[in-house]
């Protein structure tokens, strides 16, 4: 997932449209940190619209063997394959470190769902040549491009 750069300097920023679009356009395979096996779960309905999008999830969530069909992990650090894009369902708090292994993973970009704000892991991923988004639903952003 190499190629033009989107990097911000204020991490807030990282929510633009073509940050946004560039993730959405290059992101293939993503792994979807606190991926629920319960289906009335955001987390587990982000990912079946991911999936039917025909992204690749790839669910972390540790005690659990598989979600949507896909073979889960419980830890980024246990994944074998490239990660495009790390998807956070996780508090706010419990963000950082997530992110640190996302940079030991070298996944191109990370993204914090609606409600998930952490500043410092953002500025952590954008210091490391990654694409951020924070407090955004993705499937919401999927079908608003759909709108356009």
């Amino acid at each position: 997932m190499s190629g033009d750069s989107c990097r911000v300097d204020d991490p807030r920023d990282a929510g633009t449209d073509r940050n946004i679009d560039w993730i959405l356009g290059k992101a293939r395979n993503v792994a979807v940190v606190g991926l629920s096996p319960k289906t009335s779960r955001p987390s587990y309905q982000v990912s079946e619209v991911l999936k039917r999008e025909g992204y690749r999830v790839i669910p972390v969530r540790p005690g659990v063997k598989e979600v949507l069909g896909e073979k889960a992990y419980g830890d980024l650090e246990e994944i074998g394959e490239t990660i495009d894009l790390v998807l956070i369902f996780r508090r706010s708090e419990f963000v950082l470190p997530i992110v640190e292994k996302a940079v030991k993973k070298r996944a191109a970009a990370v993204w914090m769902q609606e409600g998930i704000v952490n500043e410092e892991a953002a500025r952590l991923a954008v210091n490391n040549d990654m694409k951020v988004v924070m407090d955004r639903c993705i499937s919401k952003e999927i079908f608003r491009r759909k709108q356009r």
